[in-house]
C-alpha cells in the first residue's frame, strides 16, 4: 500500500508537471486553459494532502509512546565488544 501511495504521488506530480508545460507554451484557447488550470488545481492540492500525511507520519513514527522526542540510540560498552 505504501508503495502504490508513493506512486500516486509521483504520477499526480508529473501529470502537474506535464500540465504546466503545456500551459506555459501557450498554444491553449482560452477554455482549455481554464479547463486545464481547474485540473491543475486539484492535482497541486492532492499533492499537497499526500506531503501533509507524509510528514504526520514521520512525526508520529519519531515520536516515543509519551509524545516525546525519541533520543540518539547510544550502544552499551559491552555492545561494542560484539
Amino acid at each position: 500500500m505504501k508503495r502504490k501511495n508513493t506512486l500516486n504521488f509521483e504520477a499526480t506530480l508529473q501529470e502537474l508537471e506535464s500540465l504546466v508545460e503545456r500551459m506555459e507554451r501557450g498554444d491553449l484557447s482560452l477554455e482549455e486553459s481554464l479547463l486545464q488550470f481547474e485540473r491543475g488545481l486539484s492535482l497541486a492540492r492532492a499533492c499537497q494532502q499526500a506531503l501533509q500525511s507524509a510528514e504526520q507520519k514521520v512525526l508520529l513514527l519519531t515520536r516515543g509512546a509519551q509524545g516525546e522526542a525519541l533520543s540518539e540510540f547510544e550502544p552499551e560498552a559491552d555492545d561494542e565488544n560484539n
